[in-house]
């Protein structure tokens, strides 16, 4: 066999994991050497167990290589195991890097500074175009947007890198014919177009659960040089990110919301705790020493040609997230018959947004 497929073999066997792998190799000298040892010399190994010792030994009762193997050809997939030269250095100093990374898109990209992005799924306007935002600066700086194709704030990360023309990898919680949330399929597409990434440690069928979304967690924060957390509750999967980042040595931002707002609890918290506190991309790429490009023209909203006046000053006035009416009409001077009237027409243009308590938003 190939050291690709034993690693395959490796990375899809029960009650075996990267530590114990890390042992036995280093105990034989190669990976195949695992597979010509008997299970009492693989079990003679501190820390391997007699059930991973027997998982090896009768590696073909649990895993079909064949069928693996054809499945990595219809999908298209580039396998990255640990002695493959594009296996991310990064990853690779973490306690238990993934055996295999399999891979659709550029794997050259996986090697490059790069920065996670995570949050909730359960989000608001404010932390969604907080994402897009910082994200879109961040890939347009030069590095990559890592983050976990979740609803949410990690979509948010991966459009706005795309949305910069930068480079974004998605790290799933399942295998790549299991692709989860079904909705990001196009997203994920895109991103493969768009010489990006979209990688997985675990073998096909493997569908998302509990337990794969939090060691999806330590491969992004593992390929990350600092992870940056939008929004997140108190309880938040991005909180366990955060936290795994630290203990790689990563460092951890935190943008800070609403102190009402139970969706930025868990960003205060890591700030308490001392998480660096964003409030722009400079606190970011100043950590690595990039420098931020100059893209206020790019960010600029391009509006209609036949706006009025007033239409047009209210629009570059209102801020990414919600205003109450009496705060546009404080800010634009105008009679507050005038921003009334203009708001419904700006509203029935669909370029702002109504909400509940005569809030409002500009639309995407």
């Amino acid at each position: 066999m190939t050291s690709e497929e034993c690693f395959l073999i490796l990375n899809g066997l029960p009650k075996i994991g990267p530590v114990q792998v890390k042992r036995l190799i280093s105990s034989f000298g190669s990976v195949e050497a695992l597979f010509s040892c008997s299970e009492s010399k693989l079990e003679a190994v501190e820390g391997v167990t007699r059930a991973a010792a027997n998982s090896i030994s009768n590696w073909a009762r649990y895993f079909d290589l064949d069928e693996e193997l054809k499945k990595i050809e219809k999908y298209q997939v580039v396998i990255i195991h640990w002695e493959h030269s594009d296996y991310p250095q990064m990853l690779k100093e973490i306690y238990d890097p993934p055996l295999v990374l399999y891979c659709r898109g550029d794997v050259s990209i996986l090697a490059k500074k790069g920065i996670g992005i995570v949050g909730s799924r359960k989000t608001t306007y404010y932390g969604l175009e907080t994402a897009k935002k910082l994200s879109y600066q961040i890939a347009y700086s030069g590095m990559t947007v890592i983050s976990g194709l979740a609803r949410g704030i990690d979509t948010a990360a991966h459009q706005g890198a795309l949305a910069a023309k930068g480079k974004t990898v998605a790290v799933l919680g399942s295998s790549l014919d299991h692709l989860y949330p079904t909705e990001n399929r196009s997203l994920a597409k895109m991103m493969v177009e768009q010489e990006g990434a979209v990688i997985t440690e675990f073998p096909f069928g493997t569908p998302p659960d509990r337990q794969t979304f939090p060691m999806r967690n330590r491969i992004v924060s593992g390929m990350s040089s600092g992870v940056l957390v939008v929004e997140a509750g108190d309880k938040s999967g991005a909180l366990i990110t955060s936290r795994m980042a630290l203990e790689q040595g990563r460092p951890v931002f935190a943008v800070p919301g609403r102190i009402t707002s139970p969706e930025s609890k868990g960003c205060h918290l890591l700030i308490k705790e001392g998480a660096q506190l964003v409030e722009s991309v400079e606190d970011i790429l100043s950590e690595f020493e990039f420098f931020s490009p100059k893209i206020e023209e790019n960010e600029k909203r391009s509006w209609p040609d036949d706006l009025s006046p007033e239409e047009k000053k209210i629009l570059e006035l209102m801020e990414v997230d919600e205003m109450q009416i009496d705060t546009i009409i404080r800010k634009c001077g105008l009679p507050s018959p005038v921003v009334s009237s203009t708001l419904l027409r700006l509203e029935m243009r669909k370029l702002v947004r109504q909400l509940p308590g005569k809030l409002f938003i500009k639309t995407d």
